[in-house]
């Protein structure tokens, strides 16, 4: 069934994007590398908005690819240490070709690699905030990609798309576009989505990435612009293949799919606790706790706890499943995770009695907890 969204071609909603000041704009490995390589069409659609008085935040994959190539591989490393080396590799190619493509234009670039508890220690956030502020006003266009030669699991942002979803935050943008192989989000019918006002109404049309040049998809881009409207941003999806897309896009053209905000603003704390922080562990709850999690917005408390997995501290952050392993919601523990396995299934008078100490009624508190289905 073909997906019924709303006609935008003459939609003030999409001439509004022409008074962004500040916009993220990420590329994939499969994109950018396809054709040869899109970095001179890339560099010349930033150079116009960067002339247009806009500033451009580039969020950029393909390091693994280009170091990939460069080394022989023939696909993509699943050992570690052999994908660390071909970002190492990479990495240098990639700055090069962006350099070369971005220099004839008169535009500086500059390479910032992050890792994920750049965005999560908040010393390093405002440090790399500040970086990124003052390249912006130098008019250097920074070139961001994961740090994956030095990264790990527990520091790793999953892909870049959700980097860039991230880097929203961190530079204070009002726009993100995703530049992808296709000319948007497609329905079942192979047909372009002009508008998307709600990111569940097209779930069901979202396939998996067929390629193994990097870890995206549309799948991927979906989630990033999930995350990206519940903090209040308008996201893109559009083609990388394109050469004029970012120009058609500010004028208010009707290209790529527009995925809108919806309702207010997941204020920033709980977006932080939410979708930057990464679960240290899993609190398996029954469906009474369900329930008042999701209809009442309550905290969760002790008596609704089935089993805990992981090993987390006090504060750090944890997801919130039911007994099918489906998450809720996220939040922070108010008791490590060997404590919360000694009161699961007890009531809140027993927590002193049965860990010797009581720092409050609640496993997680309320106000510390965020419904991840619909960002509430």
């Amino acid at each position: 069934m073909r997906f019924k969204g709303l006609d935008m071609t003459k939609d003030p909603t999409r001439a509004a994007l022409r008074d962004c000041k500040r916009m993220v704009v990420k590329i994939g490995s499969s994109a950018l590398c396809a054709d040869g390589g899109r970095f001179a069409q890339v560099a010349e659609q930033v150079a116009t908005q960067v002339r247009a008085g806009r500033k451009v935040v580039l969020v950029s994959s393909g390091a693994v690819a280009l170091g990939r190539e460069r080394l022989g591989l023939r696909e993509r490393p699943k050992k570690i240490s052999l994908l660390q080396a071909a970002a190492a590799t990479g990495q240098s190619l990639l700055m090069r070709a962006y350099e070369d493509a971005f220099e004839p234009l008169g535009i500086h670039v500059a390479q910032v690699l992050l890792t994920h508890d750049a965005v999560t220690d908040r010393d390093r956030y405002l440090h790399a905030r500040e970086a990124i502020d003052e390249l912006l006003k130098l008019g250097v266009v920074p070139i961001i990609n994961e740090n994956d030669t030095v990264s790990i699991d527990e520091l790793r942002f999953g892909d870049n798309d959700q980097l860039a979803a991230m880097v929203c935050t961190l530079v204070g943008a009002d726009l993100l576009v995703l530049l992808s192989d296709v000319v948007g989000i497609l329905d079942d019918q192979n047909t372009r989505i002009s508008l998307v006002r709600d990111v569940s109404d097209i779930e069901a049309f979202i396939k998996p990435p067929e390629s193994d040049i990097g870890l995206g998809g549309m799948q991927s881009k979906v989630e990033a612009a999930r995350r990206a409207t519940l903090h209040g941003l308008p996201v893109v999806v559009g083609p990388a293949a394109s050469p004029g897309f970012l120009g058609a896009l500010m004028r208010g053209d009707d290209v790529g799919t527009l995925l809108l905000p919806a309702g207010s603003p997941l204020p920033s704390r709980k977006h932080w606790i939410a979708y930057t922080l990464k679960p240290r562990g899993r609190i398996v709850v029954d469906a009474g706790a369900c329930r008042a999690l999701e209809k009442r917005h309550s905290s969760l408390l002790p008596a609704g706890v089935v089993s805990v997995a992981g090993s987390f501290k006090v504060g750090d952050a944890v997801s919130i499943v039911n007994e099918s392993g489906a998450e809720l919601a996220r939040g922070l523990a108010r008791y490590g995770a060997d404590e919360v396995r000694m009161l699961a299934g007890g009531h809140s008078h027993q927590i002193a009695e049965r860990i010797g100490n009581h720092t409050g009624d609640e496993v997680v508190h309320r106000d510390d907890i965020v419904l991840t289905k619909n960002g509430t």
